[in-house]
C-alpha cells in the first residue's frame, strides 16, 4: 500500500474515533486538529498521486468534516449578500 494512501486511512481512522468521543466544545477542537493535520496529509497525496485522487480525498475529508466546512459556507454566504 502506498504510504499516500495510509495517511489518508490513518486520518479517516483518527477523525471516526475523534467523533464518537464525548465533547463539551462540540468537537471544536477535535475539528480544528484535524483540519491541521489534513491539509499537509491532502498536500503530500495531491502532489504523490495526482490532482484527481487529491480531489477524491478532499472529497472524503469534506464528508467526514461536514459542520466546519457548512458553516465556512454560510459565512463565506453571508460575505457575498
Amino acid at each position: 500500500m502506498n504510504v499516500s494512501f495510509s495517511l489518508i486511512f490513518l486520518w479517516a481512522i483518527a477523525a471516526n474515533l475523534l467523533g464518537m468521543l464525548p465533547s463539551r466544545d462540540r468537537h471544536r477542537k477535535a475539528a480544528a486538529a484535524l483540519i491541521a493535520t489534513g491539509l499537509p496529509i491532502l498536500a503530500y497525496v495531491t502532489w504523490r498521486d495526482g490532482p484527481l485522487i487529491g480531489l477524491m480525498a478532499l472529497a472524503a475529508g469534506m464528508w467526514m468534516l461536514r459542520w466546519p466546512v457548512m458553516m465556512a459556507w454560510r459565512r463565506l454566504r453571508g460575505l457575498w449578500t
